[in-house]
């Protein structure tokens, strides 16, 4: 007769087959089933940051390749400069101007008690060419536009759209993507460089018939503080940020969700975190740049 050796610990019994194993008597343990669920949950998460990232590269590097192989569509691109651009100059405007009015009267509220009003005017224009016009330009676009563009590649995926131009032989990406993502990167510095006058214009506005400002001064310290990289790097900030619009706003759309809710969501991702891009992006750029 063979006789087989059994590994055994006292504790919990099995039934007849005599007592629990070492390794189910672990798993069996409250705490440890805890600590191997919040493994299970983090490792889950850490893996899909890492696909999503993966996806997104590959889909970038896509959509910056296609702007540059032919075949070229010059009429989608001058369109979708029309419709990011164009329709995007109200909401930008208005948002420059209002934001050099408000930073005109708190600078002023906060230079009074240290006697040092002559500081308004350069406050104002770099912190409109240096920030607030890159910022706020970029994230109204993201909710106008990136929602927008989310909304409508997001519909075309769902009604199969996106699949049949595949049948017909046309490259989605040249032909919905490439476009998308050239005019927003070319469209937000236009309007950023709008936003810089506009805002610099409103807070002058303030300062000279509100607080009662010289306007000849006013503008000639306006000019002795700002530099040529002051414009620069906010108008290479738009450029990323552009980027960043209509690639997040494609890319939550082109791989949304059955159905209608798969659209919002889409939309809704779009919006977040192109916004969230731009916050991060804007502190890099500005690390780079002014450190």
């Amino acid at each position: 007769m063979t006789s087989e050796a059994k590994i055994e610990t006292p504790g919990v019994s099995g039934g007849g087959s005599g007592k629990t194993p070492l390794h189910q008597q672990i798993h069996a343990h409250p705490i440890t089933e805890k600590l191997l669920d919040a493994c299970e949950t983090i490792g889950g998460t850490i893996m899909r940051l890492i696909r999503g990232t993966g996806r997104l590269s590959l889909f970038v590097g896509q959509s910056i390749a296609h702007i540059f192989l032919p075949p070229y569509f010059p009429r989608l691109v001058l369109r979708q400069l029309i419709d990011i651009g164009y329709y995007s100059l109200p909401v930008v405007g208005m948002t420059a101007l209002f934001t050099g009015m408000v930073l005109a009267l708190q600078s002023y509220t906060g230079f009074t008690r240290f006697n040092a009003e002559g500081a308004i005017a350069g406050v104002v224009v770099l912190s409109m060419t240096r920030e607030l016009a890159p910022v706020l330009a970029g994230l109204m676009v993201a909710g106008r536009v990136g929602a927008a563009i989310a909304a409508e590649i997001g519909t075309m995926r769902v009604t199969e759209q996106i699949d049949a131009l595949t049948t017909l032989s046309v490259n989605p990406f040249k032909y919905l993507i490439a476009p998308r993502v050239l005019a927003g990167t070319l469209m937000l510095p236009c309007l950023v460089l709008l936003g810089d006058i506009v805002g610099v214009f409103g807070g002058y506005i303030v300062s000279i018939y509100n607080l009662g400002f010289n306007p000849g001064r006013y503008l000639s310290q306006t000019w002795d503080v700002v530099e040529n990289i002051d414009v620069i790097s906010g108008l290479i900030k738009a450029a990323v940020f552009g980027l960043i619009v209509a690639v997040m706003g494609c890319y939550h759309g082109y791989n949304s969700g059955r159905g209608a809710q798969g659209v919002g969501a889409a939309t809704t991702n779009a919006v977040v975190s192109a916004s969230i891009l731009i916050l991060i992006f804007n502190y890099l750029l500005t690390q780079v740049f002014f450190s």
